[in-house]
């Protein structure tokens, strides 16, 4: 079952050949979803930015909205309720 579409695949293989680019793939997959990609720097992230959406632009003829963001401390517990018997 694929949960793609053509426009998020080029997106994704724009971002994994664009030099300072560790990865990229689809998330959030069912109405198209969006891509994530971990790139070098800030100064890489904004580049990436602007040569996806010319590119967007240019091959799929609509707006590619972009915003950088930084990782969280990922997952833990934050509360653990206790029950008495």
């Amino acid at each position: 079952m694929k949960v793609s579409c053509k426009e998020i695949d080029f997106l994704v293989d724009e971002a994994q050949s664009f030099p300072g680019v560790y990865g990229s793939r689809l998330t959030g997959g069912g109405f198209g979803g969006c891509t994530v990609s971990l790139v070098k720097n800030a100064e890489v992230a904004k580049s990436l930015i602007n040569h996806l959406q010319n590119r967007y632009k240019d091959q799929c003829n609509k707006e590619c909205f972009c915003f950088t963001t930084t990782p969280g401390p990922g997952a833990r517990v934050m509360s653990i309720e206790h029950t008495s018997n």
